[in-house]
């Protein structure tokens, strides 16, 4: 691959970003889009609006970007929560360390890499990209002093900003801890496995059971039931009734001539519904069998303090552990009801059949990984199939296949993982809907790791030997010198992921496709107008801190073996750090938070990736036999290891567990403010397992008590209380 091949995927990229950046400028000021683009305000108010049509809505304007970038830390914490400041943290913290990474390999590498070899340079359009990276220095180079000396400033730099910035979320997470004093999650135990007998049912087990062993602080418990399929298409069919009665208070459907797009009647065949009479019955989900036939082996335990809580669900209650399992219950808005009635016994093996599903998905996903890697060196393919010579004879033909198409295909099919690392994290059993999220990052992160960065340089490796022997790449003794030799020739590769699935991913995260399908299908399919009933989504952790952290690594991994990758990542950093705090202070709406627990996956990944560089790099000195080099990568190895240690052992236990020393202080002044009994009130009624109203006559269908809804949809967070961009007029009233 070659430059002009890159500038070619440079300028496509370029020119999608612009166009799609200048389209959501246009699109964000439509007052039929205002559920797209405002969900986080929507959220907040209910809105009366109507539709003006003025010149400026059909101009593409920059002022999202000005509020994105004036909106201080403090109003994005209140907004977005935690976990949005912690993350939006890991790209400014990308950008610093970048820029020095910039500063120094772009000034100092680069040239020695370009100059490595007595040659004869081309001109720079048809110069190859390796001409650039480590593989352009001579064996034995008296320069390659430099390149450990960039190691060593960029592995400097970036462990002293994690330093800094681990610190400073940690005095955010004590925070966090110490300001929740509302969370009655904090009072409550989620206990399962409780033993089945045939004489007592499950909840006079329960209160026995913590009568007896925490008489003091035992208040009282909720049992939680069986929810089967029936009740969920209950609830499901009660939701898609609300949004079609809607329609019915509609009583002008245009003109006689305006025919139906399904049955191709008259708008005015439509027959108008009278609405259901106030007194209408509803039946409640309490009504039919006893609810004690329908208790599963679970529930939620609720204690009179928060220490004593906490000491419940740390300690372990019977010498079995297998029965009465106790865990701090999330939040209401945040427990995940579907995997509390599943039999806790059975997880073990769901968690064995998710590790074997995975690796099979990891072991299928080489197929396309090999086949994007090898259309980026046609050359060599020619070699093995030679009827392709034919399509790649013109120029264009060839920049286009080996510069874009790789890392669109592989962007495509990389789109299908977040969903279904979702149903295994799902499977797996996580009690909230948080720690699910988290969990499928992690299993994202994991996925993208070895499926973007080392099956691509595995196929790279076995794409350069194959004419010597595949067998070659299993020697013990030759995988590191192979993948020292594969680093660099991947970069080229790597560049132009940045480019399609960096730059291009941040514009359609701003337009958000599939939001703006659903807005058409509901406003002009369903005729329902009212943007309330739309839906919102909460911030995509799953899918956005993986790639933040791939090009992280991509970064690290590049930066003194192919440092042209630092440009476009810096591009790609900037932009996400404009994009992603516009999204969260207008788009996604926060339901529910983990508090920060983002932030220790983050630290161990840029660990991660600055031990996988040193080693390379490693690899690579000894390669081009520079033993003082490779001496002096040994001892930076050591020393990011032991800080990386350091840093587990000083504010990592703050993310696994709650200072007692807090909880006894908020216990405490609550007891002396007298507040303890109206949070005692409050527990009562706080969990609901099923909750579902009628719009129409008022009236709700409930199970378990409740005073809390919720309405997730896993993929976005966040709100901003006025935009005089918005498209509204607003009347607004609380919800």
């Amino acid at each position: 691959m070659n430059i002009s091949a890159l500038l070619t995927s440079s300028g496509i990229n370029t020119a999608v970003c612009v166009v799609l950046f200048s389209l959501y400028s246009i699109l964000r000021k439509q007052p039929s889009l205002v559920s797209v683009y405002f969900g986080q305000k929507l959220s907040q108010v209910r809105s009366k609006r109507n539709d003006p049509l003025w010149f400026q809505r059909f101009i593409p304007s920059a002022s999202w970007i000005v509020k994105s970038w004036e909106a201080s830390e403090e109003e994005l914490l209140a907004i977005g929560g935690l976990d949005a400041v912690v993350f939006l943290r890991a790209v400014v913290f990308s950008i610093r360390v970048f820029s020095v990474a910039s500063v120094i390999c772009l000034f100092l590498v680069l040239p020695l890499n370009y100059f490595g070899k007595e040659m004869d340079h081309k001109h720079i359009r048809n110069e190859q990209l390796s001409v650039f990276t480590i593989e352009n220095v001579k064996e034995g180079s008296r320069w390659l002093w430099a390149h450990c000396l960039a190691l060593y400033v960029i592995s400097s730099c970036a462990c002293i900003l994690l330093y800094f910035e681990y610190k400073s979320v940690t005095k955010m997470r004590l925070a966090y801890i110490a300001a929740s004093r509302s969370q009655i999650n904090h009072f409550t135990v989620l206990v399962r496995a409780i033993p089945w007998s045939r004489e007592e049912s499950y909840s006079v087990r329960v209160a026995k059971f913590f009568t007896d062993y925490y008489s003091s602080s035992y208040l009282s418990h909720q049992m939680i039931y069986k929810s089967g399929a029936m009740q969920k298409l209950m609830t499901d069919a009660e939701k898609i009734y609300n949004v079609l009665k809607s329609n019915t208070v509609e009583q002008h459907y245009g003109s006689r001539l305006l025919r139906c797009g399904f049955c191709g009647g008259t708008s005015t065949s439509f027959k108008i519904l009278s609405p259901e009479p106030e007194n209408v019955r509803t039946t409640s989900l309490h009504d039919g069998p006893d609810l004690g036939k329908k208790e599963c082996g679970a529930a939620l335990v609720f204690f009179r303090t928060r220490y004593a809580a906490l000491v419940a669900s740390e300690a372990l209650q019977q010498p079995n552990p297998m029965t009465w399992v106790t865990d701090l219950a999330p939040e209401p808005s945040d427990i995940y009801w579907s995997n509390l009635y599943v039999p806790y016994r059975i997880f073990w093996i769901r968690k064995i059949a998710i590790l074997v599903a995975f690796i099979l998905f990891v072991t299928f996903f080489l197929i396309p990984v090999v086949f994007t890697q090898s259309l980026v060196h046609l050359d060599k393919l020619e070699k093995v199939f030679p009827f392709i010579k034919g399509i790649t004879e013109r120029k264009f033909m060839k920049q286009l296949i080996t510069g874009y198409l790789p890392s669109v295909i592989l962007m495509i099919f990389l789109s299908i993982v977040p969903p279904i690392m979702m149903v295994f994290s799902t499977l797996e059993g996580s009690i909230s809907r948080s720690g699910r999220k988290r969990s499928s990052c992690i299993k994202v992160l994991y996925f993208i790791i070895w499926n973007v960065f080392f099956a691509n340089i595995l196929t790279e490796a076995a794409i350069d030997h194959y004419q010597v022997s595949i067998m070659k790449l299993g020697d013990p003794k030759t995988i590191p010198n192979q993948l020292a030799k594969a680093v660099p020739s991947t970069a080229t590769f790597f560049v132009t992921y940045v480019l399609t699935s960096g730059w291009a991913s941040l514009s359609f995260e701003l337009i958000q496709p599939f939001p703006l399908l659903c807005n058409s299908f509901y406003r002009f399919i369903l005729r329902n107008k009212d943007d309330t009933s739309y839906g919102s989504y909460t911030f995509p952790y799953h899918t956005e801190v993986p790639r933040v952290l791939l090009f992280g690594l991509l970064g690290f991994t590049c930066s003194v073996l192919a440092p042209l990758i630092l440009p476009f990542l810096l591009v790609y950093f900037f932009l996400a750090y404009l994009v992603y705090r516009n999204q969260i202070l207008d788009v996604y709406v926060t339901r529910y938070q983990s508090g920060g627990l983002y932030w220790p996956i983050i630290h161990n990944t840029t660990i991660f990736s600055l031990v996988l560089t040193q080693i390379i790099s490693l690899g690579v000195f000894g390669i081009k036999h520079s033993p003082i080099a490779s001496s002096f990568t040994i001892p930076l190895i050591i020393c990011t290891l032991l800080f990386n240690e350091y840093c587990r052992q000083r504010f990592h236990p703050i993310f696994k567990k709650t200072p007692s020393k807090t909880i006894i202080d908020m216990d405490r002044e609550d007891e002396h403010s007298g507040r303890m009994e109206e949070i005692h009130h409050q527990l009562l009624s706080a969990y609901c397992q099923i909750k579902s109203e009628s719009k129409s006559s008022g009236k709700s269908l409930e199970l378990n008590c409740p005073e809390t809804e919720v309405n997730d949809k896993e993929t976005g967070d966040i709100s901003r209380p006025e935009d005089p961009e918005a498209p509204v007029n607003t009347s607004a009233q609380p919800p």
